[in-house]
């Protein structure tokens, strides 16, 4: 009978080595990213069968090693073969030795391999863009059923082999054989989504069983740490340390109920298993399920729509009706399905430019640097007259390129339209819009659009591309079209010849502002002196006439004076006018004594300044 299972756990290594390396050859022809994955958990099913199956070996030759010491002990006598050493065992010494050093250091490789195989091909999956290959796709479907049908067989084969003889080394390659059989199972499903237009069922379906990969790392990791504290009883045989509790259960998911019964008994103290709720509840389990899953199913006959949204119901794929917010009845799934669309919330989509969270927070944006991932459009230019053509030729236009962001927000209207009318409608809108910018600045000027023709370019523009929108029928209106962020292409120099050009024209600007604050200036300065001036010849007007009327009443009033004295009249005004004419001159009054005073006036200055007015120091 060992024998038997010792040929039974050979055949599984067999069975196991041949698919993986068929599998990895299907996966490589087929490249999908779950048969990588169940490429990985198969040759971890070849490594198991093939410990299991070596230790089966060890095992037996212990076995047959005292078998063939019992029959000498009994032919020649035991006193011949007691010994206290080990010497006389070399089969029971190398199971030993495997077990203490070898089985650990393979659980220890045995988690490496899952984990860093859940990890890489975690990552592999999440940068592969490359897809299944649709002229292998069948193929490969049928090839990963073929397997699974051949790993369900043996592996059954085996489980039950394992579980009536409670052979515990058969148990773990069988477990993988089964629970490969599901794997590729999975594997093909995956490859059918992909055919049936669901192109992330290959993605999804690996993902998951990645994490099933990382499971089984943690589950290794945790058996070591408990078998270092593992109380170790003589006698008694332990479980393999590489057999996987989750793998067992995959492969036999009806031993799960066993399990929970014997955590439920150790933990209670008494056989909960035994109890009539339990017997009951194992009994009727396959009703249990049903009446939770018709639960689940009435569940999904009411459906809520929350406020500022809309859905659509479809009744086997036709649609039937729309429904406002509130609560509303249906036939189950899958009969009556919703879609949901957010009816009165604002949208918004780019044209453009992609928009960079790094250069959107940025303060200051110059045009020789780029603000987003931009794309150029060509604008036309004012019209130019050909060089050396004569006034009969036509005038060529010219064009220019031109980089703007532009942020349009719609909002859904009728959401029939915008569901059934046209395939992909947000994507439909977006090209009608990149569609209508492009032929819009095709006939533009660019220096209106780069000045002050920003609003009327983004008004007709909203307007364009609201007609196309109705001429495809999508059901949605454009609340808003902005231009913003226009500059010249940042690419080699163009920005900075347009940079060269505005401050050209900046400069030009600026010199005719400060002529024209100069002209201003001197006006103003004309002006004020043209005003001084003519009130300084009022003022100087006002006073001769003044002086004039003043003078003609004082010769007026001098007249009586004169009558009543004539000789003091005249010599006061001699005496008058001649002061008043020597005012400013030197006088000199020269005195004798014991003569008669002699006044000679003489007006002329005879003696220099610098002899009269001398300086005198005080020197010490």
């Amino acid at each position: 009978m060992e024998r038997n299972i010792q040929k039974n756990g050979l055949v599984n290594l067999a069975i196991a080595l041949g698919i993986f390396l068929a599998g990895l050859g299907v996966t490589v022809f087929a490249r999908s990213l779950a048969g990588q994955v169940a490429s990985i958990f198969l040759g971890l099913g070849v490594v198991v069968a093939f410990i299991s199956w070596f230790q089966m070996r060890l095992e037996e030759n212990e076995r047959l090693e005292k078998l063939e010491l019992d029959e000498l002990a009994r032919s020649r006598g035991a006193s011949l073969f007691e010994t206290k050493d080990g010497g006389s065992f070399p089969a029971q010494n190398s199971r030993v030795q495997f077990e203490k050093y070898f089985v650990p250091g393979f659980t220890i490789l045995l988690l490496l391999l899952e984990a860093g195989g859940a990890w890489l091909l975690w990552t592999l999956s999440g940068k592969d863009t490359v897809g299944i290959n649709p002229a292998h796709a069948t193929a490969s479907l049928s090839l990963f059923s073929i397997f699974a049908l051949l790993l369900f067989l043996f592996g059954r084969f085996s489980v039950t082999m394992a579980r009536l003889g409670n052979h515990r080394l058969l148990r773990p390659g069988a477990s993988f054989l089964l629970a490969g059989a599901y794997i590729c199972a999975l594997t093909a499903l995956a490859i059918a989504g992909v055919e049936a237009k669901f192109p992330r069922a290959d993605f999804w379906i690996a993902r998951g069983l990645c994490g099933l990969l990382a499971l089984m790392a943690v589950e290794n990791l945790l058996a070591l740490l408990l078998e270092i504290y593992r109380p170790r009883v003589k006698g008694k045989i332990a479980r393999p340390l590489y057999e996987s509790r989750i793998v067992g259960i995959l492969a036999q998911p009806e031993s799960l109920f066993t399990t929970a019964a014997q955590t439920l008994d150790y933990q209670f103290g008494f056989k909960v298993s035994e109890t009539w709720f339990f017997k009951a509840a194992q009994k009727n389990l396959a009703m249990l399920l049903l009446v939770q899953f018709a639960a689940l199913i009435l569940s999904t006959t009411v459906v809520f729509i929350e406020v500022g949204e809309q859905a659509v119901l479809e009744r086997f794929g036709k649609p039937v009706a729309t429904l406002t917010p509130g609560a509303h009845f249906k036939l189950p799934w899958p009969a009556d399905k919703t879609y949901r669309f957010r009816t009165e919330q604002i949208q918004s989509f780019a044209v453009g430019y992609t928009p960079d969270e790094q250069s959107e927070s940025a303060n200051t944006i110059l045009w020789t640097v780029a603000h987003a991932k931009e794309e150029n459009f060509i604008v036309a230019n004012r019209a130019v007259s050909t060089v050396g053509a004569d006034t009969n030729s036509t005038k060529a236009q010219a064009v220019g390129l031109i980089t703007v962001s532009i942020p349009i927000q719609f909002q859904i209207t009728n959401i029939m339209e915008w569901v059934y009318q046209n395939s992909e409608p947000e994507a439909l809108l977006k090209d009608l819009a990149t569609r209508e910018v492009v032929h819009y600045f095709a006939g533009a000027d660019l220096n209106d659009v780069l000045s002050q023709g920003r609003l009327q370019a983004a008004d007709a523009l909203r307007e364009q591309i609201q007609n196309s929108a109705n001429a495809r029928s999508l059901g949605a209106k454009i609340i808003f079209v902005g231009l913003q962020d226009i500059h010249p292409p940042t690419a080699g120099e163009v920005a900075a010849t347009y940079e060269k050009v505005v401050g050209a024209e900046q400069s030009k600007l600026a010199q005719i502002l400060n002529a024209e604050a100069a002209a201003i200036a001197a006006k103003a300065f004309a002006d004020g002196q043209s005003f001084a001036l003519t009130n300084q010849a009022d003022a100087r007007r006002v006073q001769l006439v003044t002086s004039k009327f003043a003078q003609a009443a004082l010769f007026t009033n001098q007249i009586p004076a004169f009558k009543a004295a004539p000789s003091v009249y005249r010599q006061r005004l001699y005496s008058k006018s001649f002061a008043d004419a020597t005012k400013n001159s030197r006088k000199y009054v020269l005195l004798v004594t014991n003569t008669s005073d002699v006044i000679i006036f003489d007006l002329q200055d005879k003696i220099r300044d610098d002899l009269l007015n001398l300086s005198v120091t005080n020197k010490p």
